[in-house]
């Protein structure tokens, strides 16, 4: 949303914007309620959604948290929920654009140089499964790309 308010500002310098132009704002306007609600579900069940997260990627690859014989538990938790929280501002301010360039680009260059990028592929595809459980269809719907725009960046290998 941000990102296409910033883009109308410009496109429209000294002029009024076109119905054309401000049609996103319908768009958005329409899906603010779900768009909230979801955001607060998951605001609300973090905790829990990391923990079945966890205990997902546990059960699939054991050793997934063991590095070189260091358990990096604790920081696959902090930088999960770290993405979370932003995916969860991109769900409510509909800005997929900006959370790329803004954290995953940037979060990128980090799990490429530690090699992290299978532990990603295997973390925000848990996720899509696990948040299934505590939203609904249309949430699902406008929050699963954003999850999967985290795997596919963070996750693929170059």
């Amino acid at each position: 949303m941000l990102t296409k308010v910033e883009a109308l500002v410009h496109a429209t310098d000294g002029r009024y914007a076109s119905d054309q132009e401000l049609m996103f704002f319908q768009s958005y306007l329409s899906s603010v309620g779900p768009r909230l609600r979801a955001y607060q579900k998951i605001q609300k069940a973090e905790q829990q959604i990391i923990a079945q997260v966890m205990a997902k990627l546990n059960a699939q690859k054991p050793s997934i948290f063991l590095v070189g014989g260091q358990d990096l538990t604790a920081k696959w938790q902090r930088d999960t929920v770290r993405v979370l929280r932003y995916s969860a501002i991109a769900l409510l301010l509909d800005d997929p654009e900006r959370f790329k360039e803004g954290l995953l680009m940037w979060f990128q260059t980090i799990m490429r140089a530690f090699g992290a990028q299978e532990s990603c592929n295997l973390t925000y595809t848990a996720m899509q499964e696990v948040i299934a459980q505590h939203l609904n269809t249309e949430e699902l719907r406008m929050f699963l790309p954003i999850l999967e725009l985290s795997r596919v960046t963070l996750g693929e290998l170059v």
